[in-house]
């Protein structure tokens, strides 16, 4: 493969990295929005290992004024006592912190794809070969970010629940995190078989994929 293949995919790699080091980070893969009671109103937020509460409370004053008291606070989820995964929310827990190990997992492979890709560039013999390499660090990085997919579903389908209400699926809003995780999957599908092509036609002697350097098969007399 040309060395200008490699520098393309490396940044293509590197920015799924970035979106799943965002999904693992980011506390906003669901948002929940309580409607509002006594002028005070909740927006939860849930990531993959840290659930966030936003607390605003407006209270009318005199003269059309109005008193904004607000509260932030964050701590990891879940948690075994605070969400009962150790009675009957175990299930839950179990498939979202899968979910989790999923996307972490992705994030490790795309780092190992990035360096094999540095350390194939190197030298002309070995960027003939390392594409295989780099092509199944990739796919193995797109089938982890989309393994994820049926532990999360399967986990805010089931009991997501508050200590003063129950998160039903039409509270649910899907957050940034879960959509650049998505956007991540389909960028290492995409570049996955961009390798794959490039790969076998540089390997079939073609000068588009191979380089002013490409070269053929000698066949067995």
């Amino acid at each position: 493969m040309r060395k200008t293949s490699y520098v393309l995919t490396f940044f293509v790699v590197a920015i799924t990295l970035l979106l799943n080091v965002f999904s693992i980070t980011h506390p906003d893969w669901l948002i929940v929005q309580t409607p509002e009671v006594l002028g005070t109103r909740f927006t939860i937020t849930y990531g993959l290992s840290k659930r966030c509460e936003s607390q605003v409370t407006r209270i009318p004053g005199n003269d059309h004024s109005k008193f904004e008291y607000s509260d932030y606070q964050c701590r990891s989820f879940p948690k075994k006592v605070s969400d009962g995964c150790e009675e009957e929310n175990a299930g839950f827990c179990a498939a979202w912190t899968s979910a989790r190990y999923f996307v972490e997992l992705a994030a490790w492979s795309a780092a190992a794809s990035l360096c094999a890709i540095a350390f194939g560039v190197s030298t002309h013999s070995r960027r003939r070969r390392i594409w295989r390499v780099a092509a199944g660090l990739i796919l193995l990085q797109d089938l982890y970010s989309n393994s994820q997919f049926p532990t999360f579903e399967n986990a805010r389908l089931g009991k997501l629940k508050e200590d003063f209400f129950v998160v039903t699926l039409d509270k649910q809003v899907l957050g940034p995190a879960y959509i650049f995780n998505i956007v991540s999957w389909i960028f290492g599908i995409f570049n996955g078989i961009a390798v794959i092509t490039t790969g076998v036609s540089a390997d079939q002697g073609h000068k588009w994929a191979a380089g002013n350097r490409a070269y053929r098969r000698i066949p067995n007399v």
